[in-house]
């Protein structure tokens, strides 16, 4: 097979595109090379000329696309290629204001008083008009946050729909999730998500309270604010009445106005733990209710009697198929001594098959980091690992000059004292450290601050079920691994937050009982 490990450049408007067997790298002139594939693969890019994002975006308050106050935008960037994207308004304290406001009016007018049969039929509209327009959100998805566009396209825009037509059943059963109870609507819900999952994480948190009759002030992350955006067309397409739902963009300053506004009556928040905490501390002065999700640490714990292959490829999916962007990304992996060296080898060899490329491409499984922030961050945490002497693996090729690309890697005989291991590095790195007994397994997965998730491999029924009640995670998988349903709670303990979102769990923060 050796021989046929050739290197394949074709030309197409003057990129080169390149193969690299795991032996050796062959350079890249703009795009990055493919690692470990024994076959090239033709390029195979999404046709995305009609789905280019606007000029320029403005507020959407009170129904109405509206110019900022502020008088100031801020521009967005392709991480694949540090291009210009689009211009966004940079929403300030007097733009928060009239959101709120409008909120506010919103739902004393008529929301607060519409019938649940009528909420749930917004709340269709809105699915259906996600789903007729899924591709376009894939691309604009891919493109604003630098994942691939199969991530896209199979996951984040089908799961956001699905959360829209979820709480729309619920709309007008409410008496039944909660029996015996006269649940009433909280007020106005402010919620500030992250960059991760703009569009699904924007449906988590404005279904449920929709459905519940609360009004909705939204901030997208200011990297990754265009399906927030395309979000407010499909709502304002589906005659949402005007001002049920605002979305206003901006950076920090614009969600600390939200979090302190005297007219908000819940905050629901996505993102880091320390940010995290101040919002806590802001909603405990104003005995404001709160939900938050934030960071993690997941552990996955791999058996001797687990389906090696599987559980393999369920790391893979865990950690790198989502460049680590996920709170609950699995990266600690609790290996049994036995099958330690199987594991790593056979982790190893998967990981240099996958390709790293423009995320645009349905071949990609690895696409590009979101900021240079982050590229940042991700460096000096495996800078601490090179320095800790632990053995590192990474897939071989080259990456391009532009734009921010982190290398698949995974880092052997960790400690659990090791900042790899403690700390929360959101990408493609993962800590890989051994155990003798399942007791120890569950003592080194309970062993960080974090709570949010964790994942159990092993082909004894009996032994998965003793292992998930003692580990200290909001959510479980056993044989699996990021496995999400629009019906089920998702939700962390200690420094991974409070709250549960999805399910029957998701409507309870916004109503009162």
């Amino acid at each position: 097979m050796a021989r046929y490990r050739k290197t394949l450049r074709r030309k197409k408007g003057g990129t080169t595109l390149a193969t690299a067997s795991r032996a050796s790298a062959q350079p890249a002139s703009r795009l990055p090379a493919v690692a470990g594939a024994a076959w090239p693969y033709a390029s195979a890019p999404e046709a995305h000329e009609l789905f280019l994002p606007a000029a320029r975006y403005e507020l959407f308050v009170g129904g109405r696309w509206t110019k900022p106050k502020s008088g100031r935008y801020f521009q967005t960037i392709d991480p694949s290629t540090e291009e210009p994207l689009t211009q966004v308004a940079n929403a300030g304290a007097a733009d928060v204001d009239a959101a709120v406001r409008a909120a506010r009016t919103a739902y004393e007018r008529y929301w607060r008083r519409c019938p649940g049969s009528t909420r749930a039929k917004y709340l269709y509209r809105i699915a259906r008009s996600i789903t007729e327009r899924s591709r376009e959100l894939a691309v604009l998805e891919s493109l604003d946050t630098g994942k691939p566009i199969r991530e896209a396209r199979d996951f984040d825009i089908p799961l956001a729909a699905a959360h829209f037509f979820y709480y729309a059943g619920w709309a007008d059963k409410l008496a039944w999730a909660f029996p015996g109870k006269t649940p009433s609507p909280l007020g106005i819900a402010g919620q500030v998500i992250p960059w991760n999952f703009p569009l699904l994480m924007a449906a988590w948190k404005i279904a449920p309270a929709l459905a519940c009759g609360n009004t909705v002030v939204l901030k997208p992350a200011e990297t990754t604010p265009i399906t927030a955006l395309i979000l407010a067309e499909i709502i304002q397409q589906a005659d949402l009445p005007d001002g049920v739902v605002n979305i206003i963009t901006g950076g920090p300053d614009t969600g600390q106005s939200l979090v302190t506004h005297p007219g908000v009556d819940k905050i629901a928040f996505t993102g880091s733990t320390e940010v995290g905490k101040a919002i806590a501390r802001e909603c405990a002065r104003l005995r404001r209710p709160v939900t938050l999700e934030l960071g993690g640490k997941a552990a996955n714990i791999i058996f001797d009697d687990a389906p090696i292959d599987q559980a393999v490829e369920g790391i893979i999916n865990g950690i790198f198929f989502n460049q680590g962007h996920v709170c609950c990304a699995g990266s600690r992996l609790l290996v049994q001594e036995p099958v330690l060296e199987t594991v790593v080898q056979k982790l190893d060899q998967r990981m240099q098959t996958l390709r790293i490329g423009p995320p645009l491409d349905k071949n990609t499984d690895i696409g590009a980091i979101n900021s240079k922030a982050q590229l940042q961050k991700i460096r000096e945490l495996v800078r601490s690992g090179d320095d800790a002497g632990r053995p590192r693996y990474e897939t071989r090729c080259d990456l391009p000059d532009r734009g921010y690309w982190f290398r698949p890697t995974f880092f052997t005989n960790v400690a659990l004292s090791d900042r790899i291991a403690r700390e929360e590095i959101f990408g493609p790195v993962l800590s890989v450290m051994s155990f003798r007994t399942p007791d120890e397994a569950v003592d080194k997965a309970n062993n960080t601050p974090y709570g949010l998730s964790a994942g159990v491999w092993s082909d004894k029924g009996s032994k998965n079920f003793k292992v998930t009640a003692q580990l200290q995670a909001g959510v479980v998988w056993a044989n699996t691994f990021n496995k999400f349903d629009p019906s089920s709670p998702f939700g962390g303990y200690k420094e991974s937050g409070f709250g549960r979102e999805g399910g029957v769990h998701g409507l309870a923060p916004y109503l009162q009982r």
